[in-house]
């Protein structure tokens, strides 16, 4: 380990092997720390924080602090922060409420500077929250999201896997998975195709969830009529599924499909 004489570390908090907690940085009680993490100057670690492997906290920001929430009460809350996740100047993550008990964020994810992450959000690996995305409590982001600068994530919100959002947007509904998302109202802008195909989807996937889509928000169908026609007419696959599913259990709704006399970006 390498601890700076200047950092403040409270004696009870647990700290893996190969961890550097650079000058003006303040770990609290109640903390662990995983193998291999870096704390960098003035970053607070408050009580609750659980963080992973290679965990990299940038100057100025605040981890696990108290939920912004009138509700909580002091009641004993977490957050988890996964394994090789960077979190960069100045953001702020609060620790969960009676809600969920936590706050969490995946592996290998980014949350670029002035993020701010609220009580009892849950996000998933592999994600990327650009800066000055804010996201309200009880949002739940899946795997593989990206989430565009200067956002604003309304609580209680879903967001699908694969998703891109565009800078700047202000997210009310929830959003299905493998989808790009942009405008104001927030609407359908096609699928992420370009994202998938990172990520290994090949061609006739890729165009199997374009179709899906299709139903959904380009042939003039309520959300009923167009998932009981998936259902009907198109092959099962997890991913039709997981699609359907989405839909009919978001609470919030779904984000509005593309105006008639535009082509959406595929």
């Amino acid at each position: 380990m390498s601890l700076n004489p200047l950092a403040s570390i409270h004696p009870d908090a647990k700290i893996g092997n190969n961890v550097i907690i650079e000058a003006f940085a303040t770990v609290k009680s109640d903390v662990v720390i995983g193998d291999g993490s870096w704390i960098g100057p003035t970053a607070v670690i408050w009580e609750g924080a659980r963080l992973g492997k290679n965990v990299k906290i940038y100057p100025g920001a605040s981890i696990s602090s108290v939920p912004q929430d009138l509700k909580f009460a002091g009641e004993k809350t977490e957050t988890f922060i996964g394994d090789n996740t960077v979190i960069r100047e100045y953001v702020t993550i609060s620790r969960g409420t009676n809600d969920k008990y936590k706050t969490v964020i995946g592996k290998n994810c980014l949350l670029m500077a002035y993020v701010h992450v609220a009580h009892d959000c849950v996000i998933g690996n592999n994600c990327i929250l650009v800066n000055a995305v804010q996201v309200a409590g009880h949002v739940e982001i899946e795997d593989w999201a990206i989430i565009g600068g200067s956002s604003a994530v309304h609580q209680f919100v879903k967001v699908g896997s694969h998703v891109m959002v565009s800078g700047g947007s202000l997210v009310r509904k929830d959003i299905p998975p493998f989808t790009k998302a942009a405008r104001e109202p927030l609407t359908y802008c096609g699928i992420n195709s370009i994202g998938m195909r990172r990520r290994g989807f090949d061609s006739d996937k890729i165009n199997e969830i374009q179709e899906i889509y299709r139903y959904i928000f380009l042939k003039g169908l309520n959300n009923s009529k167009a998932l009981d026609l998936v259902e009907k007419e198109l092959p099962q696959t997890k991913e039709r599924d997981y699609i359907v599913s989405f839909i009919r259990n978001a609470e919030r709704g779904i984000m509005k499909g593309f105006s008639a006399g535009s082509d959406p970006v595929e």
